[in-house]
């Protein structure tokens, strides 16, 4: 019995002694600070923006044709009504979430970057405003950043100002995508949507639409800076059918957050993405950025690289309901020497060279 007793008694001791050291290398070890805190936030930020845009509307309808299999088809049959009923409200100005533009995660986007927003002429609230945004790069990030959400201060910058940002038509006929894109104040990029927030929303809207689009996509790498814009007109017929001014946005570091395999011109890849950007209305594109776990390691994540949107001087545009071949001409060389300008004035403040150009083709 005594020997058991002794037994028993080392194990305890021993056990005890075991519970200490844990605790002493638990209270030794490296808490994280509210940097690496910071940091893990910014990530988590960016992965859920990446991961909504690329399979929100996928993965939604994938689940609401499941549930039609199930007892639960009557979601899907509702949701189905829901779309029919509301058809048409994404080009009849969307349908706007405040809240959710003043979303603290956007916050944590916007320093992942970090993405600023510079302005240089002030925005009447009395006139409607196209702005050109570019470069398109891979996801149009500084574009979404500071249109969309109000993480970098739009709102003050520019009082009166509700600024709205186009994307392709096609998304908004995913399940739920649609919801979340409109709650942002995102709107499709046809002339139906577009007419209706520059003549029958008031004055006061800016609409930002990523001019160089899918096409524009194909050409994005870092230390290149080509635009499509020369057959880019008609954005100006627009803003001289309803009177609204152009004025030019340029957001410097949008090509370097990603790297893109990019295929020359005459290649067959080349054309087999040319093909699937006219028939689908998007380019894909052969890009990585970095990973989840590393920035030494490969993965979908844009790279950690500042972006600076530059928004320039308006362009006066006079309204005509059916402006000709060369005034439209006209008004699209003035956007292009706006553009240039803002472009040169800026170029070495923000990580370019003076010899740096801007290719507009």
């Amino acid at each position: 019995m005594k020997t058991i007793i002794a037994a028993c008694s080392q194990n305890l001791s021993g056990s005890r002694a075991s519970v200490q050291t844990a605790l002493r290398t638990l209270l030794a070890a490296r808490w994280p600070s509210q940097r690496d805190i910071r940091s893990w936030l910014q990530l988590l930020s960016v992965l859920q923006w990446v991961l909504s845009f690329l399979l929100l509307g996928t993965v939604s309808l994938l689940i609401l044709i499941y549930l039609v299999f199930t007892r639960f088809w009557p979601i899907s049959a509702l949701y189905l009504a829901w779309i029919i009923f509301d058809w048409d409200t994404p080009e009849k100005g969307g349908r706007r979430l405040p809240c959710l533009r003043r979303w603290p995660v956007w916050r944590h986007f916007r320093d992942y970057f970090p993405v600023k927003l510079v302005k240089t002429h002030d925005l009447s609230p009395s006139h409607n405003y196209i702005i050109g945004s570019h470069p398109h790069g891979i996801l149009c990030v500084g574009a979404f950043c500071n249109f969309i959400t109000g993480s970098t201060g739009f709102g003050e910058m520019f009082p009166g100002i509700r600024p709205f940002l186009t994307t392709l038509a096609g998304n908004f006929r995913l399940p739920v995508f649609r919801e979340y894109l409109m709650s942002g104040g995102l709107c499709p990029v046809t002339r139906r949507a577009i007419g209706y927030l520059l003549s029958k929303n008031g004055t006061g809207n800016a609409v930002a639409i990523v001019i160089g689009g899918a096409a524009e996509s194909l050409s994005c790498r870092p230390g290149v800076t080509t635009l499509v814009l020369k057959k880019r007109k008609g954005f100006v017929r627009m803003a001289l059918q309803h009177g609204a001014y152009l004025v030019p946005s340029f957001s410097f570091g949008e090509n370097d957050l990603f790297r893109q395999v990019v295929f020359e011109e005459g290649s067959w890849m080349r054309s087999i993405q040319q093909r699937f950007q006219k028939m689908m209305g998007f380019a894909p594109c052969v890009f990585y950025g970095r990973g989840l776990t590393s920035v030494h390691s490969r993965g979908f994540l844009p790279y950690a690289r500042p972006i600076t949107t530059v928004v320039g001087e308006p362009v006066m545009v006079p309204k005509i309901e059916d402006p000709s071949s060369e005034t439209v001409d006209m008004y699209h060389e003035m956007y292009i020497r706006s553009l240039l300008k803002l472009f040169n004035e800026n170029k070495t403040k923000y990580g370019l060279s003076e010899t740096d150009e801007l290719h507009i083709l």
